[in-house]
């Protein structure tokens, strides 16, 4: 029976935690040393379960630290676990350091712990909170959350590029998913009848049973999360240049072939140019790759001058034309070696590098 919350009695459920008196409640276990206790030891084994994983299949492993996460957090709360989290992510990073510390990642094992209280405690445990929960995780906290962290750790830490669009790590939280869910949903019943005797937790585990309902349930989120990562990759790969991603030799290859296919539209240009590739996007299901190009003429006096320059700095550098082939968008525009004339958008088929459509503004 699920008591009123308004009582705030000790043995009080709650329906959902948009409450005044859940938050009261859940912030007042910060004053029992009991539970202050409990979550030390809730902590301890977190940290030393984060190296601990089950595999499951290849690459494929369930990091068993999470069942500690949930049971945790169902017996202390939201309040606790945030600062559970935050604690369990310091002790976790310095009981097995590996590369930098990046503080953002807090937030990370915070918001996972938030979630799973949010779902189990002072609440009815049942199969469809355990699933909800980790779909939660899984996907919001593991996929849409950590993405944008990962990318600023990427830049500022390794000086690298962080694609949004990490294919491999979002099919691993996917596939998890509903071998997770079932596994916590046995855990739980496990754990919450001995728990519930020593007076932390006051649900059941008779709503802990998979019915027809809840593998309904799983089978609808998985289908969810899969169509939301389709329909991602789709629009990245609609949205992303190729660019991005050149070598110095590809850069040097794709910009010297967009001048090519410049120069024979402009016949009538005379002085030397460069073409930069600024962008190469892609379109799902077809091979066409867009190119915009931006078209320069080279001032030779600025590139004498520069070249001149460049050997007072260093006397092994290299600048020349080849170098104005070989920029990027950034410093062809910063080179003022490089006059802009136009832009061009040249659509050349990927499977046989045919030119499919030609445009430019220049003049």
């Amino acid at each position: 029976m699920t008591t009123s919350p308004t009582t705030l009695s000790n043995n009080a459920l709650y329906p959902h935690p948009f409450s005044r008196a859940y938050w009261k409640q859940a912030s007042g276990e910060f004053h029992k040393t009991n539970m202050l206790i409990f979550a030390a030891l809730m902590i301890a084994l977190r940290v030393a379960l984060k190296r601990l994983s089950i595999p499951v299949g290849p690459d494929l492993y369930i990091n068993t630290a999470f069942f500690i996460n949930a049971y945790g957090a169902m017996v202390f709360g939201p309040v606790v676990a945030l600062v559970g989290g935050a604690i369990t992510d310091v002790l976790g990073y310095l009981a097995a350091p590996t590369g930098t510390y990046f503080l953002p990642f807090i937030f990370v094992e915070m918001a996972g712990s938030l979630v799973f209280a949010l779902f189990f405690y002072r609440a009815e445990v049942t199969a469809t909170r355990v699933i909800l929960s980790r779909f939660c995780i899984d996907f919001f906290v593991n996929v849409v959350m950590t993405t944008p962290i990962m990318m600023l750790y990427y830049s500022l830490i390794m000086g690298r590029y962080y694609a949004i669009f990490d294919l491999a790590r979002i099919v691993k939280n996917l596939a998890m998913f509903p071998i997770e869910s079932v596994l916590l949903i046995l855990f739980m019943r496990a754990v919450i009848p001995a728990t519930k005797r020593l007076g932390y937790v006051h649900s059941g585990v008779e709503k802990l049973r998979f019915t027809k309902r809840n593998v309904a349930v799983l089978v609808v989120l998985a289908v969810v999360g899969v169509l939301a990562v389709a329909g991602y990759s789709v629009y990245n790969y609609n949205n992303t240049s190729l660019s991005a991603d050149y070598t110095d030799d590809e850069r040097l290859e794709r910009n010297t072939a967009m001048n090519g296919i410049v120069r024979e539209n402009h016949p009538e240009l005379t002085e030397e140019t460069v073409s930069i590739v600024e962008s190469a996007i892609p379109h799902f299901g077809v091979p066409d790759v867009v190119y915009s190009v931006a078209v320069y003429t080279v001032d030779e006096q600025e590139l004498e001058a520069n070249a001149a320059e460049a050997l007072a700095k260093d006397p092994e550098s290299d600048y020349g034309l080849e170098t104005l082939n070989g920029y990027s968008k950034s410093p062809a525009r910063s080179d003022d070696a490089l006059v802009n004339i136009g832009m061009a958008t040249i659509v050349v088929n990927g499977d046989t590098g045919e030119v499919v459509s030609y445009t430019d503004d220049i003049e």
